[in-house]
C-alpha cells in the first residue's frame, strides 16, 4: 500500500513520491474546501499551495500515511484560518452576477439572495466559517469536524449554533432593508 511504503521506505526519493502521490490525490478536494472557505479562487489557490509547502516540511514528522487526509486537512485548515484573521485588508468583488440584475425581476432576487447570502458568510470569523463549510458544505458530522479542527464536540456544537444564528440575523435584516426600499 501506499501509506505502508511511504513510511517503511527509507530512501529520500521513495518518500519524495509518496507525498507526491498522496498530494496529486487530495488536490482538487483540498482546492474546493479552501474555495468554500476563503470564497476566493486566487486566495484558495495560494492556501492549497502554501498548505502543501507545509505539509512537505512537515513530511517526516506523519507517522501513519494512510492518515494523510486528516493530517493534511488539517494543515489546510490552519491555512485557510490564517489567511482569513489576515486577509481582510483587499477584498475582490465579483460583480459580473450583479450586473445580470438588470434581466429579469425573479434572476435579480436571486442575485440579491446570493450577495445576502455571501455578505453575512464573509462577517463570520474564521472558525465560525469552517464549521459552516465542514458541516453543510462537506455534509460532516459534528464528530468528525471536531476531529478534523481539533477542537471538542461541544465547541464545534457551539460554533455552528453561534454562525447561524449570526448569518440569520444577517439575513433578516437585509430582508427588512430590501422591504422597506
Amino acid at each position: 500500500m501506499l501509506g505502508e511504503r511511504a513510511l517503511e521506505g527509507s530512501e529520500g526519493a521513495d518518500r519524495a513520491a509518496a507525498f507526491e502521490a498522496l498530494a496529486r490525490q487530495s488536490l482538487d478536494s483540498s482546492y474546493r474546501l479552501a474555495a468554500l472557505i476563503l470564497r476566493d479562487a486566487t486566495e484558495a489557490q495560494d492556501a492549497v499551495h502554501d498548505a502543501f509547502v507545509q505539509a512537505w516540511q512537515k513530511w517526516s514528522s506523519l507517522r501513519d500515511a494512510d492518515r494523510f487526509d486528516a493530517w493534511f486537512g488539517r494543515i489546510l485548515l490552519n491555512v485557510c484560518r490564517d489567511r482569513l484573521r489576515r486577509g481582510r485588508r483587499w477584498q475582490v468583488v465579483d460583480i459580473s452576477a450583479a450586473l445580470d440584475h438588470r434581466d429579469a425581476d425573479e434572476q435579480g432576487r436571486r442575485v440579491d439572495d446570493r450577495l445576502a447570502i455571501e455578505r453575512s458568510f464573509r462577517h463570520l470569523s474564521a472558525d465560525h466559517r469552517i464549521v459552516i463549510v465542514l458541516r453543510f458544505y462537506l455534509d460532516l458530522s459534528v464528530d468528525e469536524i471536531a476531529e478534523r479542527v481539533g477542537v471538542p464536540s461541544g465547541t464545534v456544537k457551539s460554533r455552528l449554533h453561534v454562525a447561524l444564528r449570526q448569518v440569520g440575523g444577517d439575513l433578516a435584516l437585509a430582508f427588512d432593508e430590501e422591504g422597506d426600499e
